[in-house]
């Protein structure tokens, strides 16, 4: 072949593959572009999921397909983040994260800080703390970061005494001094608010006390103060804290729109962390 037809040969296909990308649809590559980037993230229903439901168009105009998984318990999440079925997850605080991790030997970290979920005491037989009886039975988290809060609470309000140097790690055995001679009960925390028919009180996480019907700032007989350092997190899987979606969705849970959200539909029962 000469080169005069080779060039030629050449000169048709180019040609040809020219009219190719001509006769495509104009705007396939645009829709490639603006195809959302799924994003996948594990929350407890109240308030995590409504907060999430909030921002989920913000994201949307930022190219973030939202999907948002309503898990139920403080087990799950954290396991579902760490087998990557998750991007991120939205339902605890630091502490609870930082024990879990060690305990479970994951490589998980925190993105950015929302609100405070206040733990508090519940009851359903007694209006006043002081009305609660000698011996009465206590149902609190059983999980090691939440029963030292409820201890921590149950002490600040001058009710037992802890062991000196127990502080976040503290757990029944380690109470030292208990005048009413309270019986504290270990219980799931998601059971916590089932337990109230047969308890004279429980101390109940903020989420999972708004999911039954009580407005933590209005109905409890106890509360942590709002300078509580629990505050609720972003979770992400080590060095995912950068991610662009990631960054974009802590941006959007730390705006007047979601501190308005939580002080006009919660009353003052979740107090934002930004």
């Amino acid at each position: 072949m000469n080169r005069g037809k080779q060039f030629s040969i050449f000169s048709i296909l180019a040609l040809a593959i020219s009219f190719a990308f001509v006769l495509l649809p104009a705007d396939l590559f645009a829709q490639d572009a603006k195809k959302p980037v799924a994003f996948k993230v594990g929350a407890t229903p109240i308030p995590h999921g409504d907060l999430l439901k909030l921002v989920k168009d913000d994201l949307a105009a930022q190219g973030i397909k939202l999907e948002i998984v309503e898990l139920t318990d403080y087990v799950t999440p954290n396991l579902l983040l760490a087998e990557k079925q998750l991007d991120a997850n939205f339902f605890q605080h630091t502490p609870y994260l930082n024990n879990f991790s060690a305990e479970r030997k994951l490589q998980l970290e925190p993105a950015g800080a929302v609100f405070v979920a206040p733990l508090a005491l519940y009851s359903r037989k007694y209006k006043k703390l002081s009305d609660i009886p000698n011996g009465a039975v206590i149902a609190i988290p059983n999980d090691p970061t939440n029963e030292a809060r409820a201890l921590i609470l149950f002490q600040n309000k001058g009710l037992i005494k802890i062991a000196e140097g127990a502080g976040l790690k503290a757990t029944i055995r380690d109470i030292v001094e208990n005048p009413k001679k309270l019986v504290f009960k270990e219980i799931e925390a998601p059971q916590l608010p089932r337990t109230l028919d047969d308890t004279a009180a429980s101390v109940i996480n903020g989420s999972f006390a708004s999911q039954a019907g009580f407005v933590p700032a209005r109905d409890n007989l106890i509360i942590e103060g709002a300078e509580s350092p629990y505050a609720n997190i972003v979770a992400v899987r080590k060095g995912d804290a950068t991610d662009w979606r990631v960054v974009a969705l802590v941006k959007a849970l730390q705006t007047d729109k979601v501190r308005d959200y939580l002080n006009k539909q919660y009353n003052g029962s979740f107090v934002p962390a930004f």
